[in-house]
């Protein structure tokens, strides 16, 4: 599909913050500290503004790419500048948007030293996060992609806690690791897909189009899962994301855990299933037994957790898994419960992840022990973080509710037992987080230090009702979100399950089953050459 708008607004959302961090790291002085935050702040919101123009342009009954922006760049290697969103990077440029506008009002004060290179990496970050939902050509992603990479880096080791350092370098070696091994999967289908049809090009959609021989599949799937597991995080490449959340600034927190830790996921539902769907089935339980351990494993480390930001992000590693275990059922329930769940994570990781910034700028510990009876003097905040609380244990009328429900409903369609699992694992989910807001919020106030704390002031409640907002919107009309991304999910599961159709499901409930094609999918799973008409085969691609 064209661009309906008539004018490159995908560039324009992507380019913004670097044309906004343009003039801060040029011309203005940083003494000027007040001007840098304003400025920040103000491209940001206006990214998000422009961003929600996309809404009412934006045709829900198609899975095919939108707002398509395309122009040759290397056209001796057939690199493209090629842009475009379908329903479910759509809603990932929102969420985006939305919660790199409310990190930047979140380090308004929390950041002192060096404040124009802050926001400089913050802006700089968010033009790689935007660009890597957009992408449609495997080289630009891939620039978008690194692009995210060192802006993090910095944010983490220069304004984060006492080891930053270790933390950073830990964080990029981890990533850029990750990061090799999808280069090798990119180039593997350069070279294959220019070996049977003769053309050199990066053009994702194409890759979409042509059924891969079953060996190279294999190995591409391998190289990709290993690059986005790290993403993720996928126990047991997780070792990471601790540390980084635990030294990193708020703002930065709220970035990874909202946005980056969904490219992981955003490139398995992107990449992984359509480009390699024989290999996807082969790689099933080996994803599925992660994603139960790391639910349940994570959920276990949580309740030993001394310090909240480490709680929390141990609680990202348990929460990612459910998405990675939905997205592996590749049934339409549990890829939108997957989908859906990458927004509700955002939302109430980056709600959370606030609220403990919000005490730690007033306290300068985030040590559960120290707190106790906070509700007394704070009931605002109390509120706030009670509904976030809520929402990320899944509570009905909240918007974890649906996401689980649905991959739940997803994965009970496949297995009784992974299901059993999997709701376990919710089960102890709703134990520590409830454990951490009764250890904190209730209870004597016996620590001297607590009873003079001042509650919210007008700018944090700000950077928390957006969320809160999403987070009830999404609980009681999810309709919106779920149209949303209808067709891309049915579209990628035919890709995946070439006998699907919508309105008569294939799927077989079984005990410790693994989702199975149809003969026909399964028999071409086995073999080593493209099928179909010359060289391609064309089912339920772009």
């Amino acid at each position: 599909m064209n661009n309906v708008l008539g004018f490159p607004i995908l560039s324009l959302i992507i380019f913004l913050p670097l044309i906004g961090a343009i003039p801060i790291m040029l011309f203005v002085p940083k003494q000027k500290e007040e001007l840098i935050r304003w400025l920040s702040a103000i491209t940001t919101f206006v990214t998000f503004i422009v961003s929600l123009i996309l809404i009412p342009n934006f045709d829900t009954a198609t899975h095919e790419m939108q707002f398509v922006e395309r122009h040759s760049w290397i056209p001796s290697i057939g690199v493209q500048y090629f842009l475009g969103i379908d329903g479910i990077s759509f809603l990932l440029v929102l969420l985006t948007t939305m919660i790199t506008f409310i990190a930047v009002l979140s380090s308004w004060h929390a950041i002192s030293e060096r404040l124009k290179e802050f926001h400089v990496c913050v802006l700089l970050l968010e033009v790689g996060m935007l660009g890597a939902f957009m992408a449609l050509d495997f080289v630009f992603f891939y620039v978008f992609w690194e692009v995210m990479l060192v802006p993090m880096y910095f944010i983490i080791g220069i304004w984060g806690g006492p080891r930053r350092l270790y933390s950073a370098i830990k964080f990029f070696l981890y990533t850029l690791l990750g990061s090799v091994f999808m280069l090798v999967a990119i180039l593997a289908l350069f070279f294959v897909y220019h070996h049977y049809t003769g053309e050199y090009t990066f053009n994702i959609l194409k890759y979409m189009e042509f059924n891969f021989p079953f060996n190279v599949q294999w190995w591409v799937f391998l190289a990709f899962f290993l690059g986005f597991a790290v993403k993720v995080p996928m126990f047991p490449f997780h070792t990471w994301l601790p540390d980084a959340h635990v030294e990193a600034p708020t703002a930065g927190s709220v970035i990874l855990a909202g946005i980056l830790l969904k490219m992981g996921t955003y490139g398995f539902v992107r990449f992984a299933l359509p480009i390699t769907p024989d290999a996807a089935h082969t790689f099933v339980p080996f994803i599925v037994t992660l994603s139960i351990i790391a639910i349940i494993y994570a959920a276990f480390i949580c309740l030993a957790q001394k310090d909240m930001k480490k709680l929390i992000a141990y609680s990202s590693v348990s929460h990612m898994g459910y998405i990675t275990l939905g997205t592996f059922t590749f049934n339409p329930q549990g890829l939108e419960g997957a989908i859906l769940q990458m927004i509700n994570h955002g939302l109430s990781s980056a709600a959370l992840f606030l609220i403990v910034g919000l005490v730690y700028e007033r306290r300068h510990t985030r040590m559960i022990a120290d707190f106790g009876g906070l509700a007394k003097v704070m009931p605002i905040y109390a509120v706030f973080f009670a509904i976030a609380t809520m929402s990320s244990i899944g509570l009905p009328g909240l918007n974890g509710f649906i996401g689980e429900f649905l991959i739940l409903l997803g994965v009970f369609k496949v297995s009784y037992i992974w299901a059993f699992l999997a709701a376990f694992g919710i089960v102890v989910g709703a134990a520590y987080a409830l454990w951490l807001y009764q250890r904190t919020m209730f209870g004597k106030l016996e620590n001297p230090e607590n009873i003079e704390l001042k509650d919210l002031n007008l700018r944090e409640k700000w950077t928390l009702i957006p969320l809160i907002i999403m987070m009830f919107w999404i609980g009681l009309y999810p309709k919106p979100f779920l149209d949303t991304m209808h067709a891309s999910v049915n579209n990628i599961v035919q890709r995946v399950n070439p006998g699907y159709t919508p309105a008569l499901e294939s799927f077989r409930i079984e005990s410790g089953s693994v989702p199975t094609a149809d003969p026909t999918h399964a028999g071409r799973a086995n073999t080593n050459e493209p099928s179909g008409h010359g060289d391609t085969a064309h089912h339920g691609g772009h």
